[in-house]
């Protein structure tokens, strides 16, 4: 199976699905290599990885695949230099970068062959990143989990924003999209690729708790909350943790006393101790839109037919 869109060529993949690097849950070997086998790009996440972890996993990948894979690396994280510095020696296939500016990176990655994916969140931001000399561009939307934009704008608006606004540059839509009928609505708004984060969050392969993947199936579409505004804001679904949050925002309380209880909880408590009361179950309003927990394998065919399901029904121009 083939889709060939502007992202596709770029990155030497098969179908335009991109796994959203998600710290925890592919922060191992095993969800973006599946999806990497399945035709898509699979994205190792770099954020929480200790550097002999982060190897050893870009090994397994390879060792696993010939195909194209990713490594997302916030450039806010702690050593991100010496991660840098891994990742250039590994000459990793693609890298996308989040949360800095991209002309900290470019050069010495393009040097050694390495296709340069930013994410941004706006238009400005996009056009920056484009004429420091990026490859492709990530958009992320208001719906998305982990974290959004502060404007909470919704995916539909900005990726078209951003479309017209870096004509010709290959763009990835991100936020909100769970199902083939979202693919197809991305490229129609002319990105070249969805990005999925919540869908593959409840795979087989994601490395994370059993109870982080049943949240996902409980939640409706409006069972997540933004909180942790000032403080890194983050999409999260809705528990304990995110009504303290949402109590403390609403009434006002300053900014230490939200970092203190902002601070308690971690996302790697949601992920690896199953912790859904206090921890960040981080996931985006697409939860709601997801039933069960599969393998990769038939989540990209699940979502390839749905595609096609969602191409045929558009009605025809008649004259």
């Amino acid at each position: 199976m083939r889709i060939e869109t502007s992202v596709t060529r770029l990155l030497g993949v098969a179908l335009p699905i991109v796994q959203a690097g998600m710290s925890w849950a592919s922060s191992d070997a095993a969800l973006p290599l599946a999806v990497s086998r399945a035709g898509g790009l699979g994205v190792i996440a770099a954020g929480p990885m200790r550097l002999h972890d982060l190897e050893r996993t870009i090994d397994e990948v390879r060792a696993g695949t010939d195909k194209p894979f990713a490594v997302n690396l916030p450039l806010y994280r702690k050593g991100a230099d010496e991660v840098m510095d891994l990742l250039a020696a590994k000459r990793v296939p693609i890298l996308i970068a989040s949360q800095g500016g991209p002309r900290r990176y470019l050069d010495r990655f393009h040097d050694v062959g390495t296709t340069c994916l930013h994410v941004v969140a706006g238009t400005e931001h996009a056009a920056k990143a484009v004429d420091a000399g990026v490859d492709g561009l990530v958009v992320v939307g208001g719906e998305a989990g982990g974290h959004p934009p502060a404007s909470l704008v919704s995916t539909l608006i900005i990726t078209r924003a951003v479309v017209r606004a870096v004509r010709g540059t290959p763009v990835i839509a991100s936020g909100g999209f769970a199902d083939g009928a979202g693919l197809a609505a991305a490229l129609a708004l002319g990105a070249g690729a969805t990005q999925f984060g919540t869908r593959f969050l409840a795979s087989h392969e994601a490395a994370v708790h059993s109870s982080y993947k049943e949240a996902v199936l409980r939640a409706g579409i409006a069972d997540s909350r933004t909180v942790g505004r000032d403080l890194g804001m983050i999409r999260a679904l809705a528990n304990p943790f995110t009504d303290r949050m949402t109590e403390l925002e609403n009434t006002g309380a300053d900014l230490e006393q939200r970092r203190v209880e902002f601070s308690k909880a971690t996302l790697r408590a949601a992920a690896l101790d199953g912790d859904t009361a206090d921890g960040k179950l981080e996931a985006g309003q697409s939860a709601g839109l997801i039933d069960s927990v599969l393998p990769v394998c038939e989540i990209v065919r699940n979502l390839i037919e749905e595609y096609r399901t969602a191409r045929r029904a558009l009605p025809e121009i008649r004259d």
